[in-house]
């Protein structure tokens, strides 16, 4: 049997864990919202960004103003998280190559919802 100090370690870190994926999964809901478009990835991958995202911002804020200290549960830990999120979805959308369309058969300029008709058209011909 476990002792009372310990029990009462467990569940202090059970509750953080369960403070974060909620605060986590928040954090990049409101980054999915800001950010236009389909967004990739289901729930896990929502709160993993919301995690990241507050490790990110938090981390910035406190990398250019030495005397700030944000916790990340807070109003200004919800807003810098949310940026933080908010970088890692539009980098991971710049490095896909989902956030701009290259051009197909020479066409110098092209949206990506023309290239999606287009390649239906040329796969239906």
């Amino acid at each position: 049997m476990l002792s009372h100090d310990m029990q009462l370690v467990i569940n202090e870190a059970i509750q953080e864990l369960l403070v974060w994926v909620g605060f986590g999964t928040l954090v990049g809901l409101a980054a999915k919202a800001i950010m236009p478009g389909r967004d990739p990835g289901g729930s896990i991958a929502t709160f993993m960004m919301g995690i990241a995202g507050c490790i990110i911002g938090c981390g910035i804020l406190m990398f250019f103003f030495n005397d700030v200290s944000v916790t990340p549960i807070s109003p200004l830990g919800f807003a810098v998280g949310t940026g933080g999120a908010f970088l890692l979805l539009f980098f991971y959308r710049l490095l896909s190559g989902s956030l701009f369309a290259e051009s197909e058969d020479g066409d110098r300029f092209m949206y990506w919802r023309h290239r999606w008709r287009r390649r239906r058209r040329l796969m239906n011909d």
